[in-house]
């Protein structure tokens, strides 16, 4: 046990780094009606959180490497337990934002770069293989305990005790964080706040559009916001592709900022060279891709769960209870076959359960839950996020040398966290855009008296929002609707969700398929051979 303390302080801090996201989702419909708020506020939320992480990840790596891993990651403990208070009591949605998204998020920054950078520094071999198989399977026990634990605070007591215990836990991490060793020495560096400024921006303007798609529109302006009555769509081009567009030129102008740095001598913010590993280039991707998926995953299932089926935040945490138990068997099972079958072999496999799962999930979406093609799913499901969960850590970390751990840390911060983000907006997007669609559809095509159908259009034309299909019949009435014309707008209401969660879904299948051509570079070694130190990092590395 003295030998694997370490991993067991730094597996807590992972643990509450991941617990966050699954209970959130799980009991969105119950945060939404405690803060007045909605859906697709509880979306910018999610969204944001993982996007604080993701557009500051770089930054934290440098500072962890700046003030030492060790102090790095108490720091960030704190900060993070002072956000979880926040959310904790929070009164309306803004402080949630704040406290969630923001404040946990900056302390995030610092925690996850120095957990990947303190386990590399603790363990070597095949003790640093079983090491990282363990942060993954604390993963995955975060994804599994997450619903559940969320399902049950939030049904019989308060989702705001999940966030206590957090808090809890966190001061757990900063009181023992003093056993943990530390092999890598602080280095004098200045980082160039120019570099944080254009990568944070960067991101920020590429997830910002893709968020605020469903709104704006992709290209062509849908509802543009506007100033003194004037809608703003710069020569009529949505301001979704204008910022999109802005972020990617931000994030260009950071490569090369990084290096003209290192052409003057001078310490990048990130070395970008290292992306030209082809091994470590490949498992961020997949790792960016696995988060995207399991992010949108667990965006829509709650939706479809609460809003459409009515099931309460405990019941929606069992029908993903399956998911979660395979991902904690099979990172423990991707482990054990890593001795004999080579990470390409193993996160391939995975891939293309991935995507034969998200079929038979789309199979299950109907009005009354196909309780057995769904569990299957969910199982399968799973076992993927498992298996590549037990490979793509030390696919990343055995590409690179001791001294480029922290970086690489946190650079593996970025992709998932970023990952989350595009999976949340894309998905969630996609979700809430198909759902206006077929609506207005569904209402014009409805057996629904004219008069009827211009009241509902008049009532939607900035959109539809995501409600539980049981308020429906009320809000009909609330809206001066006959019992009949209700139930008529509720049927389709509901085939209007449905209809959504499925093209949601195919959005999930196409992106598992695109995953693919990310893993050719994941190395068919076994076991993996370390760089020595005085490698070079090289596009055939």
């Amino acid at each position: 046990m003295k030998k694997w303390f370490v991993v067991l302080i730094l597996g807590a801090a992972q643990f509450v780094m991941v617990l966050d996201g699954t209970v959130m989702n799980v009991s969105i419909s119950t945060v939404v009606e405690d803060l007045d708020s909605s859906v697709t506020a509880m979306q910018a939320a999610i969204t944001f959180y993982t996007l604080t992480m993701a557009a500051l990840m770089l930054l934290g790596a440098k500072l962890g490497d700046v003030w030492g891993r060790r102090r790095a990651l108490v720091i960030g403990s704190i900060i993070y337990a002072i956000g979880s208070g926040t959310t904790a009591l929070a009164p309306n949605m803004a402080v949630l934002f704040l406290g969630w998204s923001i404040v946990e998020g900056l302390g995030a920054v610092l925690v996850i770069p120095a957990v990947a950078a303190l386990i590399a520094d603790n363990y070597q071999g095949r003790d640093r293989i079983t090491a990282f198989a363990v942060i993954g399977a604390v993963t995955g026990a975060a994804v599994a305990a997450g619903p559940l634990i969320g399902g049950f605070m939030t049904t019989y007591l308060s989702w705001r005790y999940v966030f206590i215990a957090e808090v809890v836990i966190m001061i757990i991490v900063v009181i023992f964080a003093g056993r943990i060793g530390e092999t890598s020495e602080r280095r004098h560096i200045r980082i160039d706040v120019l570099s944080v400024i254009l990568s944070a921006l960067g991101l920020v303007g590429v997830v910002l559009g893709m968020l605020q798609s469903k709104v704006w529109g992709w290209i062509v302006p849908l509802h543009s916001p506007e100033i003194n009555g004037v809608e703003i769509a710069p020569l009529g081009i949505s301001l979704t592709a204008w910022f999109m567009l802005l972020g990617f030129v931000l994030l260009v102008l950071f490569f090369r900022r990084q290096r003209r740095l290192v052409e003057a001598g001078r310490e990048p913010l990130v070395h970008v060279d290292l992306l030209s590993i082809v091994r470590l280039r490949s498992g961020l991707s997949v790792l960016g891709a696995q988060y995207a998926i399991t992010a949108g995953l667990f965006f829509m299932m709650p939706v479809y769960l609460q809003m459409t089926l009515g099931l309460d935040a405990l019941q929606t945490g069992i029908r993903i209870f399956p998911l979660s138990i395979s991902l904690i068997l099979f990172s423990a099972v991707g482990t054990r076959l890593s001795s004999r079958w080579s990470p390409r072999r193993i996160v391939f496999i995975a891939q293309w359960v991935l995507v034969a799962s998200s079929v038979l999930l789309l199979g299950a979406v109907d009005p009354e839950l196909s309780g057995w093609l769904f569990a299957i799913g969910m199982f399968t499901a799973g076992a993927a996020l498992g298996l590549l969960a037990s490979q793509l850590g030390n696919v990343n970390m055995s590409a690179v040398t001791e001294k480029d751990t922290s970086e690489v840390g946190g650079l593996q911060g970025v992709f998932q966290n970023l990952g989350s983000s595009l999976g949340t907006a894309l998905i969630g997007s996609i979700l809430i855009g198909a759902l206006a669609t077929s609506f207005a559809s569904g209402v014009s095509t409805s057996a629904l008296p004219e008069e009827v159908r211009t009241l509902v259009s008049d009532a939607t034309s900035e959109g539809v929002d995501i409600v539980p299909a049981s308020t429906v019949p009320d809000i009909a009435a609330a809206a001066g609707l006959s019992a009949e014309d209700s139930a008529e707008l509720t049927r389709v209401y509901v085939e209007s969700q449905l209809e959504a969660l499925r093209i949601a879904f195919f959005g999930l299948i196409a992106l598992a398929l695109l995953s693919l051509l990310a893993s050719r570079g994941i190395p068919d070694d076994v076991p993996l051979p370390r760089p020595k130190e005085n490698t070079l990092p090289t596009a055939a590395t």
